[in-house]
């Protein structure tokens, strides 16, 4: 037996957000779906980080 509306449950300690610093330590405005369209966007002097949702920190 299925209950309609619920998902899988994840643990939200591996959940993060690709994000990009920019050379003056903030960071960019904007979403990405992979790492991999962070680091084609990002340009020098810029570092593409993977922050925890959970906490907000590094990972």
């Amino acid at each position: 037996m299925t209950t309609p509306g619920l998902t899988t449950w994840t643990d939200p300690r591996d959940e993060t957000e690709v994000v990009v610093q920019l050379a003056d330590g903030r960071l960019a405005g904007r979403r990405f779906a992979s790492r991999a369209e962070a680091e084609a966007w990002a340009g020098p002097g810029e570092e593409v980080l993977e922050l925890n949702l959970l906490c907000a920190c590094d990972r």
